[in-house]
């Protein structure tokens, strides 16, 4: 027996994250669930008391302060302590997204479990959840808004080590490039790549010679020339206007940098552009900048 609170809501599968259910529960002695499967993930975080939980072969007793994954489609079973019934929160989800969220978590299967100490957030969260249970807009963005809030909480219970395997290497670079990708136009520096892997930045130095041949701070310098190269090609923005849309906030240290990686400066580069120079052929410069910044700097071992 449990006395139980919980809410279903109606999502659409197609979303990113969404959540799909949660609640609270005062379990009785032995209550158990299954051995049965979840069609989306969940996670149940244990207030007080005891149980134990079992997936993957694997039993795991439990207690205050640690919380379990079931995955979707994996067939678990939890139960109920005899003498200190757990008191539990959970949370159900899914989206496209939630897979991959999950994994960066370090949670899976093999390592379903976890532990935490914010107790009186995750409890604030769910609850909050709860309270706006509505179908309406408002409520809707809410409730993601807080799952993602939860998923942080455990996250920042989290220490990412670097490893040796070259897959997990691999990752940290593809991360570290996707991260200039998408904030070259701000004024970000190495450090804040290597933060945003959660890796040190000698570390990151290491994985980028390694894999590319470069630093990551000639990354960045030559993505950031690759874009300004486009935005002369494409549009008749001042220099300033270009070096500020490439995260340089000096347009004399950004056409120091231009002319080291072009043998031109800005305003000379411009002038030599031939009047049939066309978006298709910036376009096609785009595509092979990830080659050609390999390449330019594959020789090089200059730190970062």
């Amino acid at each position: 027996m449990e006395k139980a609170y919980k809410l279903l809501f109606n999502t659409e599968e197609s979303d990113d994250l969404y959540v799909y259910c949660c609640g609270m529960s005062k379990t009785e002695a032995h209550h158990s669930f299954g051995p049965a499967l979840k069609p989306h993930f969940m996670i149940h975080y244990i207030m007080s008391g005891k149980g134990s939980f079992s997936i993957g072969g694997k039993n795991y007793p439990l207690e205050e302060n640690y919380g379990f994954l079931i995955v979707p489609d994996e067939l678990a079973y939890y139960v109920a302590d005899e003498e200190d019934p757990w008191t539990y929160t959970w949370i159900g989800f899914g989206g496209k997204k939630a897979e991959s969220i999950v994994s960066q978590l370090g949670l899976s299967v093999q390592q379903p479990i976890f532990k935490s100490d914010k107790s009186e957030t995750i409890y604030n969260l769910i609850k909050d959840m709860m309270d706006h249970n509505t179908f309406s807009v408002e409520d809707d963005l809410r409730r993601t808004g807080l799952l993602a809030m939860f998923l942080s909480v455990l996250a920042s219970g989290l220490s990412v080590t670097p490893k040796s395997d070259s897959g997990t290497d691999n990752d940290y670079v593809t991360k570290a490039q996707a991260f200039v990708r998408s904030n070259y136009c701000n004024p970000i520096k190495v450090t804040d790549i290597a933060d945003y892997v959660c890796i040190n930045r000698s570390y990151l130095y290491t994985l980028f010679q390694n894999r590319l041949g470069i630093s990551p701070q000639q990354y960045l310098s030559s993505y950031r020339i690759a874009k300004a190269t486009e935005l002369l090609q494409l549009t008749s923005l001042s220099i300033e206007s270009i070096a500020i849309s490439c995260g340089y906030s000096d347009p004399l240290v950004f056409s120091k940098a231009f002319r080291q990686e072009k043998k031109l400066s800005p305003s000379q580069y411009r002038k030599s552009l031939p009047k049939s120079d066309t978006k298709a052929g910036s376009k096609e410069h785009l595509r092979q900048v990830e080659q050609f910044i390999k390449e330019r700097y594959m020789a090089s071992t200059d730190p970062n």
